[in-house]
């Protein structure tokens, strides 16, 4: 793997690996009591140092998945009550699991609520619309549009980091608490960007997501239109 770099917006390289790690443990792709490869081995795997290695196991062990073993290795410990930072990403690559990461398209601030949004998602003080494309491990698998209410405060283009329920808690100091998706079919936008795969109007897998703060009413909307050649979408109950 190549070299990970903390590029703007990007996670600490150390969470970058313990997120990586939870989303395969979350997917079966690390099993219960499965031992890891040596530690040199993993951080040369994940292009970071040995240092940096250790700081992500050291948090994976804090959450309760792993298990040190002095003169051992390190062992996979499943704990389907962990939290992460994608907990809420249900978007997986095809063979489970993959990093998250987002490139920003557009940010811009709306005044009037446009038509098309669902009737009980308020917008009376404006609203901010954000677009990115999502990747999985640094593959293209969907393009999407958020719709962040006024009445919780507005974003820049700075404030912005890959997990957006991290920069609302952070730079606007409220955290998603619910969501509500529906799924099915959709049509790519015409705003697609070159890197996503399906070309505008073809069909792709839907996903429509109302999101609850501690407020009554939604704070956030949104639209994600995903390639189910190289993604799916998975909602785990434990």
């Amino acid at each position: 793997m190549a070299k990970r770099e903390n590029t703007p917006g990007a996670l600490p390289i150390y969470q970058q690996v313990s997120e990586l790690l939870t989303r395969e443990i979350a997917a079966g792709r690390l099993l219960d009591g499965q031992r890891l490869p040596p530690e040199r081995a993993m951080a040369a795997e994940h292009g970071v140092t040995v240092r940096t290695l250790r700081k992500a196991l050291a948090e994976l062990t804090a959450r309760g998945l792993l298990d040190r073993r002095q003169g051992s290795g390190n062992y996979v410990r499943v704990n389907d009550d962990v939290r992460s930072i994608y907990s809420m990403f249900r978007l997986e690559l095809s063979e489970g699991g993959g990093l998250p990461t987002a490139w920003l398209l557009s940010l811009d601030a709306v005044d009037r609520r446009p038509a098309d949004l669902p009737a009980d998602f308020a917008t009376t003080a404006g609203a901010t619309r954000i677009r990115r494309l999502r990747l999985l491990n640094g593959i293209a698998v969907a393009v999407e549009e958020i719709w962040l209410d006024g009445r919780v405060g507005t974003l820049k283009t700075e404030d912005l980091s890959d997990s957006l329920y991290q920069t609302y808690r952070s730079k606007l100091g409220f955290w998603i608490t619910r969501a509500s998706d529906q799924v099915g079919l959709g049509e790519a936008p015409v705003w697609s960007p070159e890197g996503f795969d399906p070309r505008p109007g073809a069909t792709v897998g839907f996903v429509e997501r109302l999101s609850w703060a501690q407020a009554d009413a939604p704070v956030e909307f949104s639209r994600t239109w995903f390639d189910p050649v190289r993604a799916r979408y998975v909602q785990r109950i434990s």
